[in-house]
């Protein structure tokens, strides 16, 4: 036999309680122990708890959950009692925590297991009465804390009326309860459920009830629910003649119901009565003082808590139709370019935000992406973005360049600022804010930036760059700042993203670490989905939003991605190369870094760190000297490409000086000259070749080192001229 078999042979129940959901699950056995029909049940903890002696079940908490949390078994003796407080019979539990349980966590919220055995009655002496009134007295107190906590812990609407029709304990078990609501002078049912054992007649109930009240009733109306609406005062009928005599009209339509007795109470907050509770029995009640005191005690708590509800599902209401007012135009479509974008509102108070985004086509052809953060998560600062977003489309559609629209932008912010004579808020609101004017026949893109993250480029083979560009102050924070232009370069099957800070700090991280979790993510996915900018968009949120705390709120996020697509047939037919393309000027030494920041994270995935530490090191001296040596800037081209582990770096740095290098034999004390030196040491070839008026000085680096090297370039040939002092 099996051993549940065994188990039902001796009349032993099997119980499972998880604290997920918080039902008690039973075997049929026992459901039947307990008195409820013989077959298998989920009950709540407040329905089992109807089921036995308050005092027993008070002391059996105790004894299991000090026998779970030592990692042993329980032990505990329980009276179970019918619905008037009757002792039926004793059971006997024992109970265990399954290791799993006992740990906890998020994946395991606790629980038990156990079984249920009847066992001859308890030797309990008779209780007087005034023991009788004290155990009473503690089931209601106990009840009230219950079905306080439940109501507490409900959001919407829809969660406090399923904790309502839950309510139960013993002596009071409702057949069915429901719930009217004022609105306007109009009293409408929002929810009747049934408390029967059969589920096929308990829909047949509330269809009933729900045909009998199509539509609102007016609060003059003749029935009970209105009654205790106009008078504040709930209505008690203790039997079926009560309520006939009274509401004749109203008893045509539940006389079929098969209810006792009913009640209906007045919910009223702060002196307003939002609504009416109905509570209706199987079974007649006297509702003695106690129980009119517990019924008014459980009124006040759902009215407190449906007052909070709708409170929430209306500032739900207004956030969904200010996101509507607020969403940006549908993105028009770029030629050449694809273009994905997302919005992701914030999960506190009104979940609106100042994030937003813009994509606007311009009169000279090209297009503007702009993606931005108003300080602030409520009312205002969505006002402050819609302005700001409004003015930043009108400077731009006017054909002013990248740093003329977010100074324009900035001038505007600044004087929506209240001053001290208009009785505003006073506190000053700032905007950050990333312009990109793209060339769709090109590629290029000139980047304006206040205050706001860099753009990102996601390389053919899903490696993901930062890509420094210059900026100026946030927005409104300084009217006359300037914000210099940056400009670069999208290749075919490459992708620029902007997004704000809410979709990198999540989770309360850093922006470093933002990143870092971004890249992988990305990496993390195959090339259909990399050439896919909506999929790539739903893999970036969901990574945002699976980094989200517990406990803690989602800030709200902006994302927008702009793809430039390979040719036709060109996709698949070469294998990805990493490109980075930069232009370091005069005025920007500070760049330099920059850009060998950016060369270590295009060799991210190389294993050997001396061979990246030597790029950046070549790196470093071919632009610096260019900046030092030279009167014109640096064009540098960085390309990677290979198969993994035999991959080729190949560095260009362009510049307008026709000086060519020769080698210097520099002293022990020298600070220059070596520049050559690096190169032949460290590169494992390099070269010279001019370029018109200038000249490029490149060198290759391969992934793994080879033993053979070679220089395009003999410092002992060519015209004798010294570039500058640094080679």
């Amino acid at each position: 036999m099996r051993r549940e078999e065994v188990l039902a042979a001796c009349r032993v129940g099997l119980w499972r309680w998880h604290g997920g959901d918080g039902l008690v699950r039973l075997d049929a056995v026992e459901a039947e122990l307990l008195g409820l029909p013989a077959e298998p049940a989920a009950l709540t903890e407040p329905e089992l708890r109807a089921r036995f002696h308050l005092a027993d079940y008070v002391a059996a908490q105790r004894h299991l959950a000090t026998s779970a949390a030592e990692g042993r078994l329980g032990e505990a003796e329980l009276r179970v009692v019918a619905e008037d407080g009757t002792v039926l019979h004793s059971l006997r539990s024992r109970a265990y925590a399954p290791e799993s349980e006992r740990t906890g966590g998020p994946a395991a919220p606790g629980g038990l297991v156990g079984v249920f055995l009847e066992v001859p009655a308890l030797g309990h002496p008779a209780a007087s009465a005034l023991e009788q009134a004290e155990d009473e007295r503690r089931v209601r107190e106990a009840f009230l804390l219950d079905a306080g906590q439940a109501l507490s812990e409900a959001h919407t609407g829809r969660e406090v009326l399923r904790v309502v029709a839950a309510l139960s304990m013993p002596g009071f078990h409702p057949a069915a309860t429901g719930v009217f609501s004022l609105e306007g002078d109009r009293l409408r049912m929002i929810e009747y459920r049934t408390r029967g054992t059969r589920p096929e007649r308990d829909r047949e109930t509330e269809e009933t009830i729900r045909r009998a009240l199509p539509r609102p009733q007016h609060i003059n109306s003749r029935n009970p629910a209105a009654e205790a609406l106009r008078t504040g005062r709930p209505r008690y009928f203790s039997t079926p003649d009560e309520l006939r005599d009274s509401y004749p009209e109203i008893w045509r339509t539940i006389a079929s119901l098969d209810r006792e007795s009913w009640a209906y109470l007045p919910l009223v907050v702060s002196g307003r009565t939002i609504g009416v509770w109905l509570v209706a029995f199987d079974k007649a009640m006297a509702f003695t003082f106690e129980e009119r005191t517990l019924l008014a005690a459980l009124a006040r708590l759902i009215a407190q808590a449906l007052a909070r509800a709708f409170l929430h599902d209306t500032e739900r209401e207004l956030s969904d139709d200010l996101q509507r007012a607020m969403r940006p135009a549908p993105t028009p479509s770029i030629p050449g370019m694809r273009v994905a974008a997302r919005y992701v509102p914030t999960g506190r108070g009104l979940r609106v935000g100042g994030d937003w985004y813009d994509v606007i086509p311009l009169p000279s052809g090209r297009v503007a992406l702009i993606i931005g953060d108003v300080q602030g998560h409520d009312v205002r600062a969505a006002a402050i973005m819609a302005q700001l977003r409004i003015a930043l489309r009108a400077y731009a559609s006017e054909g002013h360049r990248p740093d003329a629209v977010l100074a324009r932008a900035s001038r505007f912010l600044a004087a929506l600022a209240p001053t001290p004579e208009s009785g505003g808020d006073p506190e000053d609101r700032f905007a950050t804010c990333l312009y990109v004017e793209v060339d769709p026949s090109t590629g290029t893109l000139d980047v304006a930036r206040a205050g706001h993250p860099d753009p990102a480029m996601v390389l053919q083979d899903g490696t993901m760059l930062i890509r420094p560009t210059a900026g100026g102050l946030p927005l409104g924070v300084a009217p006359d700042g300037d914000y210099p232009t940056t400009r670069l370069l999208l290749e075919p099957g490459e992708t620029l993203l902007l997004c704000t800070d809410g979709l990198l700090e999540t989770g309360h991280v850093d922006l470093d670490n933002g990143w870092a979790r971004l890249r992988t993510a990305i990496q993390g996915m195959d090339d259909e989905r990399l050439a896919d900018p909506e999929e790539m968009a739903e893999t970036l949120v969901h990574t945002a939003q699976h980094a989200e705390r517990a406990g803690q709120d989602l800030d709200d996020m902006a994302l927008l991605l702009l793809r430039h697509p390979q040719p036709e047939g060109r996709e698949a037919a070469r294998r990805p190369v990493r490109r980075v393309v930069q232009t370091i000027a005069q005025s920007e030494p500070d760049h330099v870094a920059a850009a060998r920041r950016q060369l270590a994270e295009m060799l991210h995935d190389w294993h050997d760190p001396d061979r990246v530490f030597g790029a950046t090191l070549l790196l470093s001296e071919t632009v610096t000297n260019v900046l030092t040596h030279t009167d014109g800037d640096a064009l540098l081209v960085a390309e990677l490409a290979g198969p993994p582990g035999d991959r080729l770096l190949r560095v260009e740095v362009a510049d307008p000086s026709g000086s060519l290098p020769h080698r210097r034999d520099p002293g022990e004390l020298a600070s220059s000259g070596r520049g050559l030196v690096l190169m032949d040491s460290l590169a494992d070839a390099w070269g010279v070749a001019p370029r018109g008026e200038g000249k490029t000085t490149w060198f290759e680096l391969r992934e793994r080192p080879r033993p053979e090297r070679r220089s395009d370039a003999d410092p002992g040939e060519g015209p004798d001229v010294t570039f500058g002092s640094g080679w």
